[in-house]
């Protein structure tokens, strides 16, 4: 190692402040040699019982310890918060930017030389990412790892995709609560995350596309031992990392980025990734574009048959030889020099695999869809964009016109979407205002909202669905999703009326009102903004901070970065 350790700056004087930072710990049994030169290594651990995709990780942290142990350095595990998507209200994304605040400054301001960061479910991923690269240092992602296969009477269940159909079983197929009782136990058999393409194996994905894993981890199921392995090769590893000096604005360059948004098209993944990988690019210095996104993904073949869109799971995914199989099939749509947490490069990492069930993996040029990606839609509807994930959508809608019903939040679609006298019918375009940004707060995954019963019972599976909020990356439908500017701060979603005409053109990237420019800057002119939805605490923080989906939500005040340097000492 030629460069000094920054906990060395704690540990390494014989003075007053050594004496302080050594003794306290030595209340845990740290021999001297501890104190001595030996790299520590923080464990961001986002366990929590109340988050149950990452119910796991604090036998998973004891993994990693053992590795950084066996290398040579000195572990301390840390709690930062954690963000169960099934459970948290009104959503976790709410929590996503006050998730990577607790991760940046419990960082920054403790004696730590490296990272390893303990993800599972949805935002524990992009969160700890984004207060990580807000410090730089050298830093690996251990994933939690995707739940076994659901079976239930017979069939495949994915846990997140089958939520989506509960409604409609209901309506039309007697599903009672006993079976859904049933049903409940199924979906969830074991430890992990969502066990669907959802957005907690998007982010996984993401993360070893991105570089930040060992090759090969994301796709291993949470039960399977062989996580175990890479976990504990993951704690040896970021060790070797701290002495390279390794750091995450070393990996995290355009081109790794771009590479996360070609695989992330390649694998049908969660239209959550566009909002999350700009909010990290944006933390580590990177310029990325929400035009990005389509520009780099949207004629990428679909080579994974994962649901939502496809017909496996991600247990499947992995014994069918995993992302793996997916970087050496991409070749060169990938940059292969970039380098990534291993030491490797990606053409180093993927040059030796093999696929062993080509149902789930397609080749390249054979791919279960010409283009798949996320398409960035413009017009005056979403002046700054808006997404739709082709692969989730029906052909029949791709290109459609229709009359607006238009919901002014969640309450008045739940108050009123199954009232038989409501004047809807399949052609119609559901319009829902008010669950973006600032407007719900935190933009929640409501996007994909259900279909009236009464189309439910004519047998009408899909309809076209435009919101400011996000959807679910389990889930799947016509759905156009982060329209920007959102309705809360007066974007043209906000003025949209019962009975107007609304055109998706999702080959010619359009969404628009068709109504005249005068008659939108009349409607704009009378609308007035809602009322503060706090007047206090980390929501108050947030509505008065927080950034538009189309830069990511981030708050204003947290892009970029600060590093690692803290200038004073506590005495």
């Amino acid at each position: 190692m030629n460069h000094p350790l920054r906990s060395q700056e704690w540990f390494g004087s014989n003075d007053k402040m050594g004496f302080v930072h050594r003794s306290w710990l030595r209340n845990q049994g740290y021999p001297n040699d501890y104190f001595e030169g030996k790299p520590v290594i923080g464990i961001c651990n986002t366990w929590s019982e109340l988050t149950p995709c990452n119910g796991h990780l604090r036998e998973v942290a004891e993994v990693v310890k053992r590795g950084i142990l066996e290398a040579g350095g000195f572990p301390l595990e840390f709690p930062v918060m954690s963000l169960g998507e099934t459970i948290m209200r009104p959503t976790t994304m709410l929590f996503r930017n006050l998730a990577s605040m607790d991760t940046e400054e419990s960082i920054r301001a403790n004696p730590l030389d490296g990272i390893v960061l303990l993800t599972g479910c949805d935002k524990t991923t992009p969160s700890t990412i984004m207060g990580a690269c807000s410090v730089d240092l050298p830093t690996i992602v251990v994933p939690g790892g995707p739940m076994l296969n659901g079976r239930f009477r017979g069939q495949a269940i994915g846990s997140g995709s089958f939520n989506w159909m509960i409604k409609e079983m209901q309506t039309k197929d007697g599903f009672h609560a006993e079976d859904l009782r049933e049903a409940e136990i199924c979906a969830a058999r074991s430890i992990g995350h969502c066990n669907t393409m959802g957005t907690a194996s998007t982010m996984a994905t993401m993360c070893e596309a991105l570089g930040l894993t060992l090759p090969g981890f994301s796709s291993i199921p949470a039960a399977d031992s062989r996580k175990k392995v890479m976990q504990q090769l993951s704690g040896r590893r970021i060790v070797d990392m701290v002495k390279e000096d390794l750091t995450l604005s070393k990996i995290l360059t355009r081109k790794a980025f771009e590479n996360a948004i070609v695989v992330n098209a390649a694998v049908g993944g969660s239209t959550n990734l566009v909002i999350h990988l700009i909010a990290i690019a944006r933390r580590i210095g990177v310029d990325l574009r929400l035009e990005d996104f389509d520009t780099l993904g949207s004629k990428i073949p679909l080579l994974v048959n994962l649901m939502p869109a496809g017909k496996y799971l991600m247990e499947d995914f992995f014994y069918a030889g995993g992302l793996p199989v997916v970087m050496n099939e991409l070749g060169q749509l990938l940059h292969r020099d970039v380098l990534t947490a291993n030491g490797k490069s990606i053409e180093e990492n993927y040059a030796q695999v093999a696929c062993y069930n080509r149902e789930v993996i397609a080749s390249i040029d054979h791919p279960f869809q010409e283009k798949a990606g996320i398409a960035v839609l413009k017009g005056n509807l979403c002046e700054n964009g808006a997404v739709i994930k082709p692969s989730a959508a029906s052909d029949k809608l791709m290109k459609h016109t229709g009359r607006a019903v238009v919901f002014e939040s969640m309450e008045d679609y739940h108050a009123r979407i199954d009232n038989p006298d409501l004047d809807i019918d399949e052609n119609s375009v559901i319009v829902l205002q008010g669950v973006g940004p600032k407007g719900y707060p935190g933009m929640p995954e409501v996007g994909n909202v259900d279909l009236p019963k009464k189309l439910i019972l004519q047998g009408v599976k899909d309809m076209v669905r435009i919101s400011d909020g996000r959807m679910s990356g389990t889930a799947y439908g016509t759905v156009v999703l982060h329209v920007s500017p959102e309705s809360a701060i007066g974007g043209t979603l906000a003025i949209v009326q019962d009975g107007d005409s609304i055109t998706l053109d999702v080959e010619k990237r359009l969404l628009q009102l068709n109504i005249s420019a005068e008659e939108i800057n009349r409607r704009k002119a009378a609308w007035q903004a809602p009322a503060p939805l706090a007047s206090r605490g980390y929501v108050r923080l947030y509505l008065d901070h927080v950034e538009q989906a189309d830069l990511g939500a981030d708050l204003d005040v947290l892009t970029g970065k600060s590093g690692s340097k803290v200038e004073r000492d506590l005495h």
